[in-house]
């Protein structure tokens, strides 16, 4: 093995050592340990970005992989493997898993042990990383469904006072779209006699009904995980009833292996499928941001807005996904990247402001410019960047998908384009609303000012990201512009 290849094996390994190894160490250890684990896997995550890359354009091969021989009988593959596509996921992955370790240092929610809730954040890791890395069809679902019941347990175990009705809505919603899911992987590889990724991309030996009918079912499968506007109504519930660490690990990754699985594989895989089906994916995206706006206009609980504010955000990822463009799938790469990074920082502080105040009632929480002044300093910056100012990470994924349907040309696409623009412009309605509720006006429930160094740690490199992708957006950019434009060369 490479020393590429180790890192690729560490990166899985070590936050799923990790978690077994929590089960024997002292409970007084557990948070130091988790942590130290978190921060130790990103070791090889960052050594993951600097290999020998392949040269010249049009290339798919990854950075770097391992392709051993899993289940011969069955031509089944432990095949990973890491490009731009997937490596800003992976990043943002093993951040918010130290971000949300490290806060729980601080804060650990009610509800049971810290040691039971950091090993299952740490589960959770090796599965989101898991179905990044995965280069092998049948690796991708095991991955795609390890994260299932850890997700469940910290919605259950951790939630609020509804949170078990909250978990089973997720279970639910989730199972329906992994029978979908797994539906289309066997169609794919048992007509294709193979799950290797790379093989498959542009649907090399499969039939145009064959295409059809896989996208289909990977469509809807993934479209319950991003969530895509009419499958959404499991996700306010989950974020509402989450702890905070729980929802900025639904928010910030665990939606994005569904755009992200509609990228890879959706459109990698049935490409045939994908255009048959792009009109439909649009005008869904559209509805979604739409929807999402005008919902958040009429909420009056802060988590439950954050949380419907990523239904129209997604719709913009889904929009530029459907453009079928190398502009519209940049735009959803570096969409997913933003939308990680500020609704991660957006539910940290909707936790902080919930655990100070004990409510999240918009009509309680006025004039906390006056009582925190640098927490509302801090929501102000992440609401302004959601919203989508230019100059901040959220900006460049919305305008671009928003391009990409104007490039893409003729009456329904341009209609699509100006009605997320219509919807970009609700969000910044809803979130100045937000703020003027929040951090404006007569003071309401009094908010304590002090803010714990461990939420400083936690807050400080979500800021920082989310400026520095808004003004460097080519951080993301450059590395997926090559990839992108081989899988958009392959699928024509």
């Amino acid at each position: 093995m490479t020393a590429y290849q180790v890192m690729l094996v560490a990166t899985l390994a070590l936050p799923a050592a990790g978690a077994a190894a929590l089960a024997v160490l002292p409970a007084r250890m557990a948070k130091v340990f988790a942590t130290a684990v978190a921060a130790v896997t990103l070791v090889p995550i960052v050594v993951l970005a600097f290999p020998p890359r392949p040269a010249g354009p049009g290339m798919l091969k990854p950075w770097a992989d391992l392709d051993v021989s899993w289940v011969p009988a069955l031509h089944l593959d432990f095949h990973l493997g890491v490009d731009g596509v997937s490596y800003p996921l992976v990043a943002l992955t093993g951040l918010l898993t130290l971000l949300c370790c490290a806060y729980t240092m601080w804060k650990v929610p009610e509800g049971g042990s810290a040691r039971t809730l950091l090993a299952l954040l740490l589960v959770l890791e090796a599965g989101i990383l898991g179905t990044f890395l995965a280069l092998d069809l049948v690796l991708f679902f095991l991955f795609f469904e390890v994260v299932l019941l850890p997700m469940y347990a910290v919605i259950a175990g951790w939630g609020g006072e509804d949170r078990r009705r909250a978990a089973r809505k997720f279970v639910l919603y989730t199972l329906f779209g992994s029978v979908l899911l797994l539906l289309g992987v066997i169609t794919v590889t048992v007509t294709a006699g193979t799950g290797d990724l790379a093989a498959l991309t542009g649907g090399a030996g499969l039939g145009r009904n064959t295409q059809y009918a896989a996208f289909a079912l990977f469509a809807v499968a993934f479209a319950v995980k991003a969530p895509l506007w009419p499958l959404h109504t499991w996700l306010p519930d989950a974020h509402t009833q989450a702890p905070t660490v729980g929802s900025v690990i639904l928010a910030g990754v665990l939606l994005k292996m569904g755009t992200y699985g509609l990228i890879r594989v959706g459109v990698g895989v049935a490409p045939l499928g994908a255009r048959w089906a792009a009109p439909v994916l649009g005008i869904l995206s559209a509805a979604a941001i739409l929807a999402g706006a005008l919902i958040c206009l009429r909420q009056t609980e802060l988590k439950r807005l954050i949380a419907y504010s990523s239904v129209g955000h997604m719709g913009f990822v889904l929009l530029g996904i459907a453009t079928l463009t190398a502009t519209g799938i940049q735009a959803a790469l570096i969409g997913n990247v933003a939308h990680g990074l500020i609704t991660g920082l957006l539910f940290f502080l909707a936790g902080a402001i919930k655990d100070r105040a004990h409510t999240g009632d918009l009509a309680d929480l006025g004039g906390l410019r006056e009582t925190a002044p640098r927490l509302a300093g801090i929501l102000g910056f992440a609401a302004i960047a959601s919203l989508g100012l230019p100059g901040l990470a959220g900006f460049w994924g919305e305008a671009f998908a928003v391009i990409a349907a104007v490039e893409r040309g003729g009456g329904l696409w341009t209609t699509l384009a100006v009605l997320a623009a219509i919807g970009g412009a609700l969000t910044a309605a809803y979130f100045l609303r937000l703020l003027r509720k929040v951090t404006h006006g007569p003071v309401g429930t009094p908010v304590p000012a002090g803010i714990a160094g461990a939420e400083w740690f936690a807050w400080s490199p979500l800021v920082a990201l989310t400026l520095a992708v808004g003004l460097a957006p080519a951080l993301v950019l450059v590395a997926t512009s090559a990839p992108v434009e081989a899988l958009t060369g392959a699928i024509r």
